[in-house]
């Protein structure tokens, strides 16, 4: 494990000594579990954004078919 400095601000800390104090948790253990999962729901979120990216540009690239084979269709309908 790596050894970092934290600031935090008074109102937090108070909150989290309370909450190890109540479950019996060591500070470092909860402060570790907090940001793992702070950091799955950020890569999720980071996930669904790309996503989000790539369905748009396949729909685009999919009109865009679309509208050439329309076209096709049109020509041969001439």
């Amino acid at each position: 494990m790596k050894n970092i400095s934290l600031k935090l601000d008074p109102a937090i800390l108070k909150e989290t000594d309370f909450i190890v104090s109540k479950t019996h948790q060591s500070r470092n253990r909860y402060i570790n579990e907090a940001i793992e999962h702070f950091n799955r729901i950020k890569r999720r979120a980071l996930l669904t954004a790309q996503l989000e990216l790539e369905s748009k540009l396949l729909a685009e690239e999919s009109l865009a078919i679309l509208r050439e084979f329309e076209a096709i269709d049109d020509a041969r309908e001439v």
